[in-house]
């Protein structure tokens, strides 16, 4: 018996070493506002990446609060978050992200951030404004942000709204973009961030979320060039050859569908470097990696039957919802109590406004 576990065990390694895949794990490109247009006739949101966090929010919320509940992955919403010694009032108000128009690829995001002036080592964490959900059904979405639920609300049964759909064999194309998530992914070989530098020599990092919720940090490279340019990390500990491999047996259902999510970028100035205004584009985030397991589709779809992995996202995404509902409500509050005027209104003549 334990001689036809091992059997399977590498034939499931060889099946899976011949099919290693590529994947686009995000692309920044497709992230432009198309709906929720402000008075200005702006669109504000992105309709793919659309979530609506006032449905966990509770009561003693107000129709005006309830309905700035809702984000996207729209370029303008991510986060700039700096390390406490450089968390400065001047350098928060000059670091943030924008949509940038980019001739060669359309939109990139464009990042900008503020670094100490003085000799200070400093971190920058480009962050998207909610983590990014692995098992979100696919929905419609009006122009005016209304999210009609699509099928699968009970439980995924296709691919979520913010991963690259897979064909029959289980391979993702790889020029068909993301949105944060890539499904089936065991270990992983590659990882290339495609950068536009502007001789900075500031260090760049790639943030990943695993399906156990473990982050890490891969460095890709400084910044220290001029223009698009692919940064590239490989994996030091991975084994291409099979028969080296520890040979291990895993239970399938429901550890048979890990994924990546894409946590965020990490900016890093030496102190020995120059501080103030920092600039840098980034067009997407691709991976090459191994399949976890090599053929996905089996004779009973597990999970739309117990929805385990399913039960186990969401409960994480309600905790989350309702911090992001919370804080967008303050944000809201903060901006009704903010100080609109610029300039004193003139005093008249006999000594009234």
């Amino acid at each position: 018996m334990k001689r036809m576990f091992i059997l399977v065990a590498v034939a499931l390694f060889m099946t899976g070493s011949l099919f290693a895949d590529e994947a686009i794990l995000i692309d920044f490109s497709v992230l432009e506002a198309d709906i929720m247009a402000d008075q200005d006739g702006n669109p504000t949101q992105h309709s793919r990446t659309l979530m609506n966090f006032a449905d966990v929010a509770g009561a003693g919320f107000t129709e005006d609060q309830l309905a700035v509940m809702r984000s996207s992955l729209a370029l303008p919403n991510w986060e700039v978050k700096l390390s406490s010694s450089s968390r400065t009032v001047e350098n928060i108000g000059y670091s943030y992200v924008r949509s940038s128009p980019s001739q060669q690829w359309g939109t990139v995001m464009g990042v900008r951030v503020h670094y100490p002036l003085g000799p200070n080592y400093a971190k920058a964490w480009i962050l998207p404004p909610f983590e990014i959900p692995a098992f979100e059904p696919q929905a419609n979405v009006t122009d005016d942000g209304e999210i009609e639920q699509g099928e699968g609300e009970n439980g995924i049964t296709g691919p979520s709204r913010f991963e690259a759909p897979a064909g029959n064999d289980g391979r993702v194309d790889p020029a068909q973009p993301a949105y944060g998530v890539v499904k089936n992914v065991g270990t992983i070989k590659s990882i290339e961030v495609n950068a536009y530098g502007l001789n900075f020599p500031h260090g760049l990092s790639i943030i990943l979320i695993d399906s156990q919720g473990n982050e890490k940090t891969y460095f890709m490279g400084y910044l220290n060039y001029e223009g698009w340019r692919p940064l590239r990390w490989n994996n030091p500990q991975y084994i291409s050859e099979v028969r080296n491999r520890e040979l291990r047996i895993y239970p399938l259902y429901p550890f048979s569908t890990p994924f990546v999510k894409f946590g965020g970028f990490l900016l890093q100035r030496d102190a020995d470097h120059v501080g103030g205004d920092f600039v840098a584009y980034f067009k997407d985030v691709k991976i090459i990696y191994d399949r976890a397991v090599a053929n996905p589709e089996r004779d009973i779809d597990d999970e739309a039957i117990w929805h385990i992995i399913y039960d186990r996202e969401t409960q994480k995404k309600i905790s989350e919802m309702e911090q992001f509902g919370k804080n967008q409500v303050l944000r809201y509050l903060e901006e009704q109590k903010r100080a609109k005027e610029d300039e004193f209104t003139p005093t008249s003549s006999d000594g009234t406004n």
